[in-house]
């Protein structure tokens, strides 16, 4: 396949471009490289993902995707943003690509209440550009990040794609929430597959500096207190990032399709008489924020000094993923205990940073 996976030099992006290479595929990476986080680390990224398309990484990327004998896919960076109307137009004319991955975006719920038009900018009118490409190349299948911040205020738990999901309480999510409601328009009006997938706290080697495992590993090793919010008693649903690569690229590989159940009286919430899906992609298994932070402090060999803090506006106080339509569509089966994720995470992160 020649895929377009944008947001290439971002933690997943880089990931997913790497699966995708290892099992063959033409993969061309877009990413804008801004500075939202260390452009370095996205640059160390990218840097990897094109020393491995050339065949000089002696490590083992992702066992099992690379068939025998098979040669390792092509990758070309475009540095351009989703909201470039007319660079990403262009783009999709020439390249005419069989599936898109959109896994660019603004993200963080913090950052949203200081900067709410980076979010429309990127979330919104750069998700509108997307779909304008596949609208009029004729795109096999468009997989989308969404988010479980589109849960929002509810408290029912496991997250479930059957409940709505319209009591945003951020920006945010507000904006993940409005990209399923637009994939669903180009659904129906072009006959577009695509899949939303709800992602739930991602983590592992090459991670996002403003995420907690950074946050808590930098300031363990350097001597200083970590910020635990609500006290420590969130709970949180961990999804290493191996799991994660499987169901996006499962999920590519299997076209939404429309479900011939559906009832308009009585409308499902995650599927439709259209090609247009939503799955949750989580681990299933949420974890206590003071048992991952024990963990942590295992893998690192030191304790942390503790900042206790409420609850930050925009945050939730649990999240836990059901992820049974995604396991029926794709077979989808996370694995990766909490205990191996974090210590890959720290012995990854010892290394990077010496």
């Amino acid at each position: 396949m020649k895929v377009l996976v944008t947001g290439a030099a971002g933690f997943i992006g880089s990931h997913v471009a790497l699966y995708l290479l290892a099992r063959g595929d033409e993969v061309v990476g877009l990413d804008n490289l801004n500075n939202y986080y260390d452009v370095s680390l996205k640059e160390a990224r990218l840097a990897r993902i094109q020393a491995f398309a050339r065949g000089e990484l002696s490590e083992d990327i992702y066992p099992g995707a690379q068939e025998s004998g098979k040669p390792t896919g092509s990758f070309r960076f475009v540095k351009m943003s989703l909201e470039d109307r007319e660079g990403i137009a262009a783009l999709f004319e020439t390249e005419k690509f069989d599936g898109v991955i959109n896994l660019a975006a603004q993200a963080g719920v913090r950052h949203s209440l200081d900067a709410p038009f980076d979010y429309i900018d990127s979330n919104i009118t750069g998700f509108l550009t997307i779909l304008e490409g596949c609208r009029h190349n004729k795109v096999d299948h468009l997989v989308y990040a969404s988010s479980s911040s589109v849960y929002g205020a509810n408290t029912n738990m496991p997250f479930t794609v059957h409940d709505p999901a319209d009591h945003q309480v951020a920006l945010y999510g507000a904006t993940k929430r409005a990209n399923e409601l637009m994939a669903h328009s180009y659904s129906h009006l072009f006959n577009i597959p695509t899949t939303g997938l709800r992602f739930f706290t991602v983590y592992g080697p090459w991670g996002r500096p403003d995420m907690s495992p950074f946050l808590f590993a930098d300031a363990i090793l350097n001597d200083k207190p970590i910020n635990v919010f609500n006290n420590g008693n969130h709970m949180r649903d961990f999804t290493y990032i191996d799991d994660i690569v499987r169901g996006v690229v499962a999920s590519l590989d299997t076209p939404a399709t429309p479900d011939q159940a559906w009832d308009s009286g009585n409308p499902a919430a995650a599927s439709s008489k259209t090609p247009w899906r939503i799955h949750n992609i989580g681990n299933g298994q949420p974890v206590k924020l003071m048992r991952y932070i024990e963990i942590m402090e295992d893998c690192l060999g030191k304790k942390a000094a503790k900042n206790y803090l409420p609850l930050q506006p925009g945050d939730v106080p649990d999240t836990s993923a059901s992820v049974e339509t995604l396991e029926a569509a794709t077979g989808y089966k996370p694995d990766t205990p909490i205990e191996i994720g974090v210590k890959n995470f720290a012995d990854w992160y010892r290394a990077y940073y010496s």
